[in-house]
């Protein structure tokens, strides 16, 4: 009986600087971590500093020959870089060195692929991947030959070249519309939390920076934790009662990502989008991270091409437990700055008193005596506020609570 060990791809990452203020060794070690957990070992880097990237094969001439040579040394199965790559760049860059050739999308495009759990997540995930293929079919003979079971392969139908775009096309569109309709149920399960008067507070961030362990943390939800880029790809809700009684949904979402693919952000956005409609963003930072600072930014330029601004920010600066002292860094954005330890539980009752903080300045606070023909109106209160106090006297029933705006005694 013959073994088939499944053969794990050495991969040589590379990326032009061309000195436009962006950090090239970061962007690096994070594609590193990205073909880590997308099953391959990187062997190897070249950084080229120029100007402009080179339209037609990305690098120079000389640095196409110095990676085509670190190829043969070190005996790698392939290439990945750390931008998108035009289909024309790919297949020359393929010829030029007679080798696989990736790019940071189709390694985050795999990896998401391998994650998707639920329905809507892997109707998501496929229709970005159709797309991002779509675009290279023309010539893509080369790249399809040699895409082997490694990254790239996962996800919707190992097609190939027998793939035409007229059947991608017609893919593309069922997939639209599939999501078009989970879309729609999405919209009438946030009309009815609305409805229902509870606020909600969407958990955003970096990927692994804590988000799933706080949303475990606090609700028992039961989500996937891992030390892994993009761990947990669906969002999950759970309702979360504060110190005082009032209680919270709390939405999970997908971890953010610099140079995050545009075709993901389109099939995603109606999941992103839990945190467009939500009262309160708590914004989790991995501040162990020697990248923290470029996260946060990369999280509001994010959130900034959803459309979502101005709402309430709680910034929750966790991990600390990993630190010998306290964060120097700073978010001027947010309304409440928290540094946590979330897996440990340090800070997270502080995070308690701030939602509930920022829940009672949105509404009216309100003490009397209310009559005891008028009793019905507490459970008003209870269903669209948060009930402090209730006494019984001879004269009524006196209440202090914080209400909603709108609702009227």
């Amino acid at each position: 009986m013959y073994e088939n060990d499944e053969l794990v791809e050495k991969v040589i990452l590379f990326a032009v600087d061309s000195d436009n203020g962006d950090d090239v060794e970061a962007s690096l070690d994070e594609l590193e971590e990205l073909v880590k957990t997308a099953g391959a070992i990187p062997v190897g880097r070249l950084i080229q500093n120029r100007e402009r990237i080179e339209s037609g094969t990305y690098l120079g001439t000389g640095k196409l020959d110095e990676l085509r040579d670190m190829v043969y040394e070190l005996e790698a199965t392939g290439v990945v870089c750390d931008d998108e790559l035009s289909p024309v760049q790919m297949k020359n860059i393929e010829i030029a060195l007679d080798t696989k050739v990736m790019d940071r999308t189709m390694v985050i495009l795999d990896i998401f692929a391998g994650r998707a759990t639920t329905k809507e997540g892997k109707i998501q995930v496929e229709l970005a991947q159709l797309k991002y293929r779509s675009q290279r079919l023309i010539g893509a003979g080369l790249s399809m030959s040699r895409l082997g079971g490694g990254i790239g392969t996962r996800g919707p139908g190992e097609t190939k070249l027998e793939v035409d775009r007229r059947v991608i096309r017609s893919r593309i569109a069922q997939l639209t519309k599939e999501l078009s309709d989970v879309k729609q149920h999405r919209e009438v399960m946030r009309k009815q939390r609305m409805e229902g008067n509870v606020p909600v507070a969407a958990i955003v961030g970096y990927t692994n920076a804590g988000k799933s362990t706080l949303l475990n943390t606090l609700t028992d939800a039961g989500v996937l934790e891992e030390d892994k880029l993009f761990a947990t790809l669906d969002p999950t809700s759970r309702s979360y009662k504060l110190y005082n009684g009032q209680e919270v949904i709390l939405t999970d979402t997908v971890g953010f990502i610099r140079k995050l693919p545009h075709h993901l952000i389109n099939a995603f956005r109606s999941t992103l989008e839990e945190a467009k409609y939500a009262d309160i963003i708590i914004h989790v930072v991995d501040i162990s991270n020697p990248y923290a600072d470029n996260h946060i930014l990369t999280v509001y330029e994010t959130l900034k091409g959803l459309g979502i601004v101005d709402k309430p920010v709680i910034t929750l600066f966790n991990k600390i437990d990993k630190l010998l002292e306290l964060p120097v860094i700073k978010d001027f954005k947010a309304d409440k700055v928290i540094n946590v330890s979330v897996k440990k539980g340090t800070g997270l009752d502080i995070l308690g008193e701030a939602l509930a903080e920022i829940i009672n300045n949105s509404k009216n606070y309100i003490e009397k005596v209310i009559p005891y023909n008028e009793a019905g109106i507490i459970n008003k209160i209870r269903a669209n506020g948060n009930l402090l106090c209730e006494e019984y006297r001879e004269d009524g029933i006196y209440v202090k609570a914080y209400v909603d705006k709108s609702f009227n005694i």
